[in-house]
């Protein structure tokens, strides 16, 4: 008896063990297992090129068929109001599908982001071909405006969405010191795509009318999306991309809000530009091709101005080219827009103020770096996209009813455009001052002059409290010389 109590301790002994070296055994092979990704990523950096230069054509054209013929409601826009072609529709309803349609592409980018971490960059790109391709050949068949909203707002929203976050970040997986002319390349076909379907829905609405207008956009949107959705190819198991949550400790934190700022003032700016320009021509006794001509040229300025943009905030820094060419918008609005009542200083107007007025969209990932990091900058822009669907869903109707009945019926919403981007570019020079006060601080803790303390190698993780950058010495920080 007492044989078979001594004996039972021993097999439970025998079998812990068992247990213990089996649990070790795995272990040990997960860890060899990391060990080796670990080795395989220090092995596969970036090519540099390569193939990613098809990523970068493909982007271009994705951007150039989603970003590109969204540009294009704006002649859209035109014909509606000039035309009353939904009867009973006013012009604020009107003034909300274009909105909407940018506003759900931001609101999805959770989804979007699930969706790509679940299932791979392709599904969620296809799945933004489909919605795309529905909703113009359904805008082509809409009689009455809640078919349009349904249509051209809702549904391409939805298309926009998933193409948008599916593509924006395969580009920078592709290159290390080509990346941002790469990727300026790559934003540079929305401003492309939206001067040839300027052109192009301005000339088949004329000629084919608006529904075979739509559909010729939705058949050729489609061939091209679906080709480089194919083509695509990502790097996110190279790289062990890790997709962040919704952090909403970043409210917590003056400089973002300031971040934050910039984008909710620029979109108010540059919707009611990108929208309200072709009609804006017609206003002033122009015809409707020579405002689609003049929304094409918009878009062109845009396409050949994101690259400079891209290299110029390289070399002079980023808060202070974002800061800059954002005022610039605002003021060639105020100074030049206002006044401009014929063709040719609209086609100039047209040309010089699209190669700033979307500064916004190409300096905003590097901006966000600069100011919470690279490990937060996923959380940060998934934030930045949600905050933009208010001012991208108001500001063309805002736009609307700020129209007067006689005289210059533009003139309150052209104010309105030119102050927005003063204000957004006010919000890039505190941040200015709040980057400059924190490399002071950084310089300070390590004994050094702040002239050798580089921007763009300085972590925002350090410890510094952003609000003391107004509590002394601001003046003198936002008139500094200082690349940041």
């Amino acid at each position: 008896m007492t044989t078979v109590q001594h004996d039972v301790p021993q097999c439970n002994t025998s079998a812990d063990d068992d247990a213990r070296r089996e649990s070790e055994k795995t272990a040990a092979e997960q860890d060899a297992e990391y060990q080796r990704t670990v080795a395989a990523k220090a092995t596969d950096p970036p090519p540099n090129g390569g193939y990613g230069w098809v990523c970068v054509a493909c982007c271009f054209w994705i951007n150039a068929h989603t970003w590109g013929v969204n540009s294009s409601y704006g002649v859209f826009l035109a014909y509606y109001l000039d035309n009353n072609y939904y009867p009973g529709a006013s012009a604020l309803e009107y003034a909300f599908v274009g909105g909407l349609s940018i506003s759900l592409a931001l609101v999805i980018s959770p989804i979007a982001t699930l969706t790509t971490r679940s299932y791979g960059t392709r599904v969620t790109l296809l799945t933004g071909v489909f919605f795309e391709t529905l909703a113009l050949i359904g805008a082509s068949f809409a009689h009455k405006i809640w078919q349009l909203f349904l249509s051209q707002g809702i549904c391409f929203g939805l298309g926009l969405g998933f193409l948008f976050v599916g593509s924006v970040g395969i580009v920078p997986q592709w290159f290390t010191t080509k990346r941002s002319f790469a990727n300026g390349i790559a934003t540079a076909g929305s401003g492309i795509g939206g001067l040839m379907y300027s052109l192009a829905t301005g000339a088949m609405i004329q000629s084919l009318g608006i529904g075979w207008a739509f559909r010729i956009l939705g058949i050729v949107a489609f061939t091209v999306n679906f080709t480089c959705a194919i083509l695509m190819k990502d790097r996110n198991k190279v790289i062990g991309v890790t997709q962040l949550a919704f952090d909403y400790r970043l409210f917590r934190r003056f400089e973002y809000l300031l971040t934050l700022g910039w984008g909710i003032f620029s979109m108010l700016g540059y919707i009611v530009l990108l929208f309200s320009l072709p009609s804006y021509a017609t206003s002033v006794g122009l015809t409707s091709k020579q405002g689609s001509i003049i929304g094409a040229l918009l878009n062109l300025g845009q396409g050949l101005g994101r690259p400079c943009v891209g290299m110029f905030s390289d070399k002079a820094g980023r808060i202070n080219i974002a800061g800059a060419l954002t005022f610039v918008a605002g003021l060639f609005c105020l100074v030049i827009w206002i006044f401009a009542k014929s063709f040719g200083v609209l086609v100039f107007f047209a040309l010089i103020v699209g190669t700033v007025s979307g500064t916004f969209w190409v300096a905003i990932a590097p901006v966000a770096a600069e100011v919470v990091g690279l490990k937060e900058l996923p959380s940060a822009l998934s934030i930045v996209w949600l905050v933009l669907t208010l001012p991208t869903t108001f500001a063309e109707p805002i736009a609307l009813e700020l129209r007067q009945k006689t005289g210059n019926i533009y003139l309150h919403a052209q104010i309105f455009t030119g102050f927005m981007y003063i204000a957004a570019a006010l919000c890039m020079f505190f941040l200015r001052a709040w980057k400059i006060g924190q490399i002071e601080s950084i310089a300070a803790t390590d004994s050094k002059p702040s002239n050798e303390v580089s921007a763009m190698a300085v972590e925002p993780d350090h410890a510094y409290k952003p609000p003391e950058v107004l509590k002394s010495g601001l003046w003198r920080r936002l008139c500094a010389r200082r690349r940041v």
